[in-house]
């Protein structure tokens, strides 16, 4: 089973504490600190999650999604945003730039591995 998550995110404290998670979760976090490193190692990896921060230096997440929506074997992966925007409206952006969903920051340890999980292909309810 594909256990390989992308972290698209350009904080460092961010970055250590989703990877903490995660890896005590069994999942295998490859990083990316800019849309357009995220867009090549989600080509490369084929992960089964991607997690991206909307917040991005130079390329935009909603830009980054939408590249990631265009590559045809990407096409069928979860993206998740993972931001602070959190205004009414931010959500229905991220939808309709090809994100699967939305987690609000600050992330709640205790939850925040369990949520990624329901999108991978093979979660059972």
């Amino acid at each position: 089973m594909n256990k390989r998550i992308l972290l698209i995110e350009d904080n460092a404290q961010n970055r250590y504490l989703a990877r903490f998670l995660l890896d005590a979760r069994g999942w295998q976090v490859i990083e990316a600190e800019d849309g357009p490193s995220g867009l090549l190692l989600a080509d490369r990896t084929e992960p089964a999650i991607i997690l991206l921060d909307i917040q991005l230096p130079g390329m935009d997440g909603y830009a980054v999604a939408r590249g990631l929506r265009e590559n045809p074997r990407l096409a069928h992966v979860p993206i998740i945003a993972v931001t602070s925007y959190a205004m009414p409206g931010d959500r229905e952006q991220c939808l309709a730039a090809g994100c699967t969903d939305y987690i609000e920051k600050p992330i709640d340890p205790e939850r925040f591995a369990d949520d990624v999980g329901r999108y991978h292909p093979g979660h059972r309810s």
